[in-house]
């Protein structure tokens, strides 16, 4: 018996690793490809004598962001950069839901104001963006506006669409109940369309970044989208690759802060257990 225990016991980590790579392949297979894919990318541009102005291997990218980080470069501009697309989110958010709220409960709303809001998001940001540097300058209040604006519709459209598509058979409870419009929507279509609302939130929050990007294209003194058109002029392309990571890696921690949220507040939702297991 003691035997026994001990070669279970042996065997224990090994048995248990084996069963968490069978469970959940990604956790390993995607590291491994991107070691891969890093080793590939690394050998082919020495192989082939590729200029770094043209594209860097990863080395001379994962120097370029060590001493970018060191330097406290980055994380200058990074922190303008972040400012401005989490208040443009949260911005877009707040319009998104209460603008979304009045078109869902009031049909006149809908016919009036809603055909001018998607005649707004066909419009491309990019071609509007100078006319709102124009009207609100260069500083961070022009980046704030072009944020919330790209990030607006997505969190707009899902709160309409979960608002509406609560289950009539709860509504007409609420009805017999004799409940007030402000009531059913409290206790009834606000939890039915919270699900939704999150969908559009993990959407607006990647937008958000790329509406602070694109208004420091367009014109800013100072972020790392301003960092990137820099780097781009002194053909430093190993800075614009360890930028676009830094870009990459805040966007999927708001995306994966956005999620915890989620499944914290909105934890009766099936899509929320899904994304928990």
């Amino acid at each position: 018996m003691n035997t026994a225990e001990a070669a279970a016991g042996q065997a224990g980590p090994t048995s248990g690793l084996w069963q968490t790579v069978m469970r959940r392949p990604q956790y390993f297979l995607s590291p491994a490809f991107l070691i891969l894919l890093l080793i590939v990318w690394e050998g082919a541009v020495t192989l082939f004598k590729v200029p770094e102005y043209i594209l860097p291997p990863p080395t001379k990218i994962a120097e370029s962001l060590f001493l970018g980080l060191q330097s406290g470069l980055f994380f200058h501009h990074f922190l303008i950069t972040a400012f401005q697309a989490l208040s443009g989110f949260l911005l877009a958010s707040v319009l998104g839901i209460g603008v979304g709220a009045l078109v869902a409960q009031f049909w006149l709303v809908e016919k009036t104001v809603y055909p001018y809001l998607v005649a707004l998001q066909t419009m491309p940001k990019i071609a509007i963006a100078p006319l709102i540097i124009i009207w609100a300058g260069y500083g961070i209040q022009s980046k704030v506006i072009i944020a919330a604006l790209i990030s607006f519709f997505p969190v707009l459209v899902n709160t309409i669409v979960g608002l509406k598509t609560c289950d009539q058979g709860k509504l007409d409870l609420m009805i017999s109940l004799k409940a007030t419009r402000w009531e059913t929507f409290r206790m009834v279509k606000l939890p039915n369309a919270l699900p939704f609302v999150f969908a559009g939130l993990n959407i607006a929050i990647v937008f958000s970044i790329l509406g602070s990007i694109v208004g420091e294209f367009v014109g800013s003194k100072a972020g790392l989208g301003n960092l990137i058109i820099e780097a781009n002029f002194q053909f430093n392309v190993a800075q614009v690759f360890a930028i676009l990571i830094i870009l990459g890696g805040f966007g999927v921690s708001l995306n994966l802060i956005v999620q915890a949220l989620q499944r914290r507040l909105v934890f009766w939702s099936r899509g929320a257990d899904m994304q928990s297991i």
